[in-house]
């Protein structure tokens, strides 16, 4: 069985409701996640228990989650963004596509409470990775 086990898969899905956006999301296997999120534990001093104590860092953890998770996108254009944030779009054509860049999907991640619950939905989803839909 361990032979056949593979640490991760990545697939394409269409966003619900905004025609056009597909994301490229990968699954991660519980090994994988866990090595993650050790790579994101921090060393802070208890002054209350006098011992060091290990303590997440959010913004470590995001950051190498959603460059795990999320490996690009495309269709979304500005004009959708408002479905997802608060924006003013300014001078920006509403029509011309928002790309795929890392800080673009950590921004989504961290102000989109929407966008955030239907990654982590996707990929906790095995069922979403495998053949037998």
């Amino acid at each position: 069985l361990a032979t056949l086990m593979t640490p991760s898969k990545t697939i394409t899905m269409d966003y619900a409701g905004i025609d056009g956006f597909t994301i490229q999301v990968t699954y991660l296997a519980r090994e994988e996640l866990l090595k993650l999120r050790n790579r994101c534990l921090k060393q802070k001093f208890n002054k209350k228990t006098r011992q060091f104590e290990e303590v997440l860092d959010d913004d470590t953890f995001l950051t190498n989650y959603v460059g795990a998770v999320i490996k690009g996108w495309t269709g979304l254009k500005y004009k959708n963004l408002s479905e997802l944030v608060l924006i003013d779009l300014g001078d920006v054509d509403p029509e011309s596509e928002c790309v795929h860049t890392q800080e673009n999907a950590e921004v989504l991640m961290k102000n989109s409470p929407n966008f955030d619950t239907w990654v982590t939905e996707c990929v906790g989803e095995l069922e979403n990775f495998t053949s037998n839909k």
